[in-house]
């Protein structure tokens, strides 16, 4: 997430996650405004392609009509298992395929690289790897559709600028269509993709002389993607607008809105946004949003688990203003980061609590998708990372975040009925547990660093620091 918009003054930003082309490139600067050059004669245009259309690989026929809600996964970002040892790389395919989830990848960054250096000249072979990893895993794939090669940018043709603010530079009005096509060309390459989202948390889409967002020009996009990607196959479910859903302390005026509660105050700019969007877009599948439970302060209000309720509370008004679209969370973010965006202060246990607690917090609101960040690196210690990295010889194994992720997916699918006649006994701990409840099971969270007994649901529990606990009904 682009450190909740464009003007936190943090200087924050998560560049593993969005410089996508490889440590060797970021780290000689090559491709920085540069042409390409692959040998003797390459030129600009080495190892690039005329037909970018042409379908890779063996696609996996979708199984029935696809459907708009998902349910629970993740997003692949810069290091993923599509690289690495081999044996590791065979573990970590193992594990996305014991539960498989909806996987997210972008066209361009987080581990693509520029899909169309030159206009009419493609270049597919990292995004080719992401989706057969998903296809060999059997995860449903989903295709953000951002961002955009620096042409259509004003930069140079055949060079790319990796910065983050050129990455982050929306394309130019003159070349909307030149990205639609460029959709219709992913669209055509990977037929069995048939969920695609427009754009990427609005970016470089803030207006700076009228202080909003340029929800106009946004929109102008959305609907020229769209209409492309309907054009493709009429079966390909397009959403959008990716919000990010910023939210202020509550006593702050600061661009309040009626969106609040004791977690703070929604910025009513993105509302704005979503309201023109909502009102103007020619057509959507689901509706996309992404945010934090924390303030755009790092605040956490009133407390780390009760801020997870904002995600109930946004879920909720997109869901009476989508006219029935499904409620679809491309991010989610429940614990700050440092400094440099890295997040190693809470204890795996903690990490687990909150995240499933704000899982629960956007199924109580209707949300019916969403997918996690997922900060994999190339080391051994990795906060929330998925899987253990497969750049490491023992690598590939599932981590506690992969195994609240998968086990949620598979309780809680698309279409569950919650149960809301769950009791747990009065105790004095009993307000600070978390319960989400269908017919099966019954998931528990202990928001407390101590050990807790409970009656839940008629069964006597006890619980460590901050346990999420499994029970069947």
């Amino acid at each position: 997430m682009g450190r909740h918009g464009w003007n936190s003054g943090t200087g924050r930003w998560r560049l593993t996650a969005l410089i996508g082309v490889g440590l060797a490139a970021m780290a000689l600067a090559l491709t920085m405004c540069a042409t390409y050059s692959d040998g003797p004669g390459g030129g600009r245009d080495a190892g690039t392609t005329a037909d970018g259309d042409k379908v890779h690989g063996t696609p996996v026929p979708p199984r029935g009509d696809p459907q708009p809600e998902l349910g629970w996964g993740f997003t692949h970002t810069q290091y993923s298992a599509d690289e690495g040892d081999a044996d590791a790389r065979r573990r970590a395919e193992q594990t996305l395929s014991a539960q498989p989830v909806p996987q997210i990848q972008h066209i361009m960054g987080w581990g693509a690289e520029n899909p169309e250096p030159s206009p009419g000249r493609y270049r597919f072979d990292e995004l080719d790897s992401r989706i057969d990893l998903i296809r060999r895993t059997g995860g449903t794939p989903v295709v953000t559709l951002c961002c955009a090669p620096d042409w259509m940018k004003g930069g140079k043709e055949g060079g790319t600028d990796w910065s983050r603010k050129a990455l982050e530079t929306a394309p130019l009005p003159e070349h909307y269509d030149d990205f639609a096509k460029l959709a219709g060309t992913v669209a055509k390459r990977y037929p069995d993709v048939r969920h695609f989202i427009v754009w990427n948390e609005f970016k470089g889409f803030f207006d700076d002389d009228r202080g909003r967002w340029n929800y106009e020009g946004y929109t102008e996009l959305y609907n020229l993607v769209h209409a492309e990607l309907k054009k493709v196959d009429k079966a390909n479910l397009v959403g959008g607008p990716y919000l990010v859903m910023d939210s202020y302390e509550p006593r702050d005026p600061t661009y309040a809105s009626a969106l609040k509660g004791p977690w703070g105050s929604v910025d009513q700019r993105v509302l704005d946004a979503y309201a023109y969007w909502n009102e103007h877009k020619r057509g959507a599948d689901f509706v996309v949003v992404d945010g934090a439970s924390y303030t755009r302060d790092d605040e956490l209000l009133p407390d780390t688990f009760r801020a997870t309720e904002k995600l109930t509370a946004v879920s909720e008004w997109i869901g009476d203003r989508s006219g029935g679209l499904p409620v679809w969370w491309a991010e989610y973010y429940v614990e700050p980061g440092d400094d440099d965006d890295d997040r190693h202060g809470w204890s795996e246990p903690r990490r687990v609590a909150v995240h499933a607690s704000g899982l629960m917090a956007m199924a109580r609101g209707g949300a019916s998708t969403a997918f996690y960040w997922n900060p994999q690196n190339r080391g051994a210690a990795c906060a929330g990372c998925l899987w253990r990295s497969t750049q490491l010889s023992d690598g590939g194994g599932a981590l506690p975040m992969m195994k609240l992720l998968s086990r949620f997916a598979k309780e809680f699918p698309p279409g569950t009925r919650y149960d809301d006649t769950v009791r747990t006994a009065a105790a004095e701990d009993a307000p600070d547990l978390r319960v989400l409840a269908d017919d099966e099971v019954v998931l528990v969270v202990n928001t407390l660093d101590r050990p807790v007994r409970a009656k839940v649901d008629g069964t006597s529990l006890d619980l460590r620091g901050y346990e999420v606990r499994w029970q069947a009904r």
